[in-house]
C-alpha cells in the first residue's frame, strides 16, 4: 500500500484555508433550511405585508453571489455574522410584538412611502445614492435607480441589496462585514468618537444618526434582542460592545 506524504507547505496552506473559510462551502452551510425557518417563522404570518416573499432559496442564491460572507473565519466568526446579519435586518423588517424578537422579516417596504427610494427589502435601503450605489455593485447597473421596487418585488435582488450593503464600506464607514469579524481597526478619530469593534459599531453604520450617542433606547434595544437570540440558537458568544449609545455617529466625524 503507497502512502501520499503531505508536506508542511501543504499543510500550512490547508490551514489557512480555514481560518480564512475559503474552503468553507457557503452560507447555506451555516444557515440550513430548518434553521432559516425557525429564524424566521414569523415572516409568513397572514398579519405581514411580506408573507411569502423572503424565501430561503433567495436568500442563498444572493449570499452565493458574496463569497466571503458567511465564509470568512473560524466556525464561531463565521456563526456571529450571520447571526449579526439577521439581527440587524430582522429589526429593520420587525412585524412582532415589542421584547419578543420573533418578528423579523415581516415588512419588505417602509411604512412611510413619501420619497421614491423610500427603504424597501431587509436592510431598507434608503437614498437614490444607495440605490444607485447597490445596483452598481451587484451588477444590474441603473436599474435599481430607474425602478427602485425590484427591491422590493424581486426577493434575490432584495437579499443581494442587503448583503451588499453588509459587504461594503462606504466614506468613513468600515464595513458590518469587517466589524463582526474582527478585521476593523478604529482609527484615532473613531476612538475619539467612543466607536469601538463590536456589534454595536454595526447599528452606527446602519442608522448611527437617528440611534446612536443618545444613550439607551428601545431601537437600539431591539437591534440587541434580536442578535442575543441568533446568537443563542447558533450556540456562539456575543461578544462585547453592543451598544452605541455612547459613539458619535460617523456624520459626526
Amino acid at each position: 500500500m503507497k502512502f501520499n506524504i503531505v508536506s508542511p507547505v501543504a499543510l500550512s496552506c490547508l490551514f489557512f484555508l480555514f481560518l480564512t473559510g475559503t474552503l468553507a462551502q457557503n452560507a447555506g452551510s451555516i444557515v440550513t433550511r430548518e434553521l432559516f425557518e425557525q429564524m424566521l417563522s414569523f415572516r409568513n404570518n397572514d398579519a405581514c405585508p411580506a408573507k411569502g416573499f423572503y424565501t430561503y432559496d433567495a436568500f442563498i442564491a444572493a449570499a452565493n453571489s458574496f463569497p466571503a460572507f458567511g465564509t470568512t473565519g473560524d466556525d464561531t466568526a463565521r456563526k456571529k455574522e450571520i447571526a449579526a446579519f439577521f439581527g440587524q435586518t430582522s429589526h429593520e423588517t420587525n412585524g412582532g410584538s415589542a421584547g419578543t424578537f420573533t418578528g423579523g422579516y415581516c415588512f419588505v417596504r417602509q411604512i412611510d412611502q413619501s420619497d421614491r427610494y423610500y427603504g424597501r427589502g431587509p436592510i431598507q435601503l434608503t437614498h437614490q445614492s444607495n440605490y444607485e450605489r447597490a445596483g452598481q455593485g451587484i451588477g444590474v447597473g441603473q436599474d435599481l435607480v430607474n425602478n427602485p421596487d425590484l427591491v422590493a418585488t424581486d426577493p434575490i435582488i432584495s437579499f443581494k441589496t442587503a448583503i451588499w450593503f453588509w459587504m461594503t464600506a462606504q466614506d468613513n464607514k468600515p464595513s458590518c462585514h469587517n466589524v463582526i469579524i474582527g478585521q476593523w481597526t478604529p482609527s484615532p478619530a473613531d476612538t475619539a468618537a467612543n466607536r469601538v469593534p463590536g456589534y454595536g459599531v454595526i447599528t452606527n453604520i446602519i442608522n448611527g444618526g437617528l440611534e446612536c450617542g443618545m444613550g439607551p433606547n428601545t431601537a437600539v434595544e431591539s437591534r440587541i434582542g434580536f442578535y442575543r437570540r441568533y446568537c443563542g440558537m447558533l450556540n456562539v458568544p456575543t461578544g462585547e460592545n453592543l451598544d452605541c449609545n455612547n459613539q458619535k455617529n460617523f456624520a459626526q466625524g
